[in-house]
């Protein structure tokens, strides 16, 4: 089913940009849609910080898991259909968050959403790579990014006003819905993959992933990737429980507006895709990684005022980062580009899980949240140096 056919070849293209940027958007609506409620978990389960960051980690762990396995099914199968399965199978678990009696039962459903997520984060990028002109990967990968943005922030800033409201159990039901809604959007406006050519061949498909492990590139990638959302995730899981105690003693509803920082990175990340072109990968990456790492030191203030812009500037950087990675991955895997992504997201959200993980026991063992900015810092630094050393600066239209 294709309802984008009765639009007009202009129309198709306006269609097709914002359903990217929807799929985006539904593909992180629930991802990190827990960090806002953290407490809430925390005081619901008798949880100790590391035990609620868990309820992040374990989504994010279980789309590692699963990236580049998705990858080879979408090689073999096509685009449009994994997505839509996917999108429409998240609804499932996330619809069964609100019964569960126990915090591994939680732990559980969202390794259960991690799982369906790959299916459509992976498989839009490999979408983007073959569907449209190489000069404009980096601007549409720009529009996915500010859709994932946005899906990012509404996750984090709805479930936290809806917990205000009407609990944070009721909060996840309406996030099932609306996920429905969005798979419907996604079935009927995606148009189908016009240049996919399909490989089910299993020595092909080993072939290539041979190939990949020998692309220097692709490798340097990937580590940036881990280092980037090991740093965002660190920072946005337990600054929380930062902000809901002295001097700061914010609310729930609170915790959700902090997440409004987002929308900066929506506007800022579509028009990096412009600077990437102009300045080159390595440039811009290294930019962003830095402003990001002052605005991770802002947050060890007790001003409100400052502490907030240090997670604008922090996150803007994070999203400018990811963008870049994305976009230098395009330029630099030639086939099996699904297969690429996969594996891209496999490192990237391994970090994810790793700075859910490491970030709160630095915050339980080595000083609180400056032992979380130290180590946050620390790795962000690693994925400069890493793309100082191995990115080649050469503009996306260089070849």
């Amino acid at each position: 089913m294709d309802s984008s056919n009765c639009l007009s070849p202009e129309k198709r293209r306006h269609a097709s940009r914002f359903i990217i940027w929807l799929t985006g958007f539904f593909g992180f609506l629930n991802v990190y849609s827990v960090q806002s409620i953290l407490p809430l978990i925390i005081e619901t389960f008798d949880a100790t910080p590391v035990q609620a960051g868990i309820t992040v980690g374990a989504t994010i762990f279980a789309i590692a898991l699963l990236s580049p396995f998705i990858g080879m099914l979408s090689d073999a199968f096509g685009r449009k259909s994994v997505l839509c399965i996917s999108i429409f199978a998240l609804a499932v678990p996330t619809a069964l968050i609100p019964i569960a009696q126990s915090l591994h039962a939680v732990i559980f459903f969202r390794f259960l959403q991690g799982l369906c997520v790959p299916g459509i984060i992976v498989i839009i990028l490999a979408y983007i790579a073959e569907e449209f002109d190489k000069d404009m990967v980096p601007r549409i990968s720009s529009i996915y990014m500010g859709g994932s943005v946005i899906g990012g922030f509404s996750g984090r800033f709805v479930t936290g006003h809806l917990a205000s409201l009407v609990g944070w159990k009721n909060a996840f039901f309406i996030l099932a819905a609306s996920i429905l809604a969005g798979a419907l959007l996604m079935l009927l406006f995606l148009p189908p993959s016009q240049n996919f050519k399909p490989n089910r061949n299993i020595a092909d498909t080993l072939r290539t992933f041979a190939g990949h492990m020998h692309n220097k590139r692709l490798l340097a990638a990937c580590a940036v990737g881990f280092c980037v959302l090991f740093s965002l995730v660190g920072i946005f899981t337990y600054i929380n429980l930062v902000l809901v105690k002295p001097p700061f003693n914010l609310s729930i509803a609170a915790l959700a507006n902090i997440f409004c920082v987002y929308l900066v990175g929506g506007v800022v990340t579509p028009i990096s895709g412009r600077f990437v072109v102009r300045a080159g990968f390595r440039n811009v990456l290294l930019c962003a990684l830095f402003i990001s790492m002052s605005g991770a030191l802002m947050t060890l203030t007790t001003s409100l005022f400052i502490v907030i812009s240090g997670l604008v500037i922090c996150s803007s950087g994070v999203f400018v980062c990811q963008s870049t990675t994305i976009s230098f991955i395009a330029d630099s895997v030639k086939e099996g580009r699904s297969l690429a992504s996969g594996l891209y997201f496999m490192s990237y959200y391994g970090g994810g899980a790793a700075g859910s993980w490491i970030a709160g026991i630095a915050y339980e063992d080595w000083g609180g949240w400056p032992g979380s900015v130290t180590t946050i810092v620390t790795v962000q630094f690693l994925a400069a140096t890493i793309a100082w050393l191995t990115w080649k600066s050469k503009t996306p239209a260089s070849g």
